[in-house]
């Protein structure tokens, strides 16, 4: 059992920047896919961002906004968000899945609590 943890996100202007944090305390991401997902209110949990060894992959919309990374030492994975939109509202997770990486949700087996990120216009 891998738990993920999600220290970060907050109340941000548009045009600004947030980073998100993603630990497995007590575990590792060794041999797992990791990636972000986002929820907004009344909607679907959709694909925000993925990484697989050093290729990543986004959703169109946040293309050239988002980066993400991960440091295996550290066992983090992390979400830099600039250019935040206010459409960009979200409880945003992480997620992490044996096998090859995905953007289905369904797919992935380890999921953290969430942490909201807010921007307003």
């Amino acid at each position: 059992q891998v738990q993920l943890v999600e220290p970060g996100g907050g109340l941000v202007q548009a045009g600004g920047s947030l980073r998100l944090s993603c630990a497995a305390p007590g575990g590792t991401f060794n041999n797992l896919q990791t990636g972000w997902f986002r929820q907004a209110p009344g909607k679907e949990r959709d694909f925000v961002a993925g990484i697989t060894g050093s290729f990543t992959y986004y959703v169109d919309s946040v293309k050239g906004r988002f980066t993400i990374s991960r440091d295996n030492a550290k066992n983090m994975v992390y979400l830099q968000m600039n250019s935040l939109k206010p459409e960009d509202t979200a409880i945003y997770y992480c997620a992490a899945k044996y096998g090859s990486g995905s953007v289905r949700s369904r797919e992935y087996n380890y999921w953290g609590q969430g942490t909201q990120v807010s921007v307003s216009s």
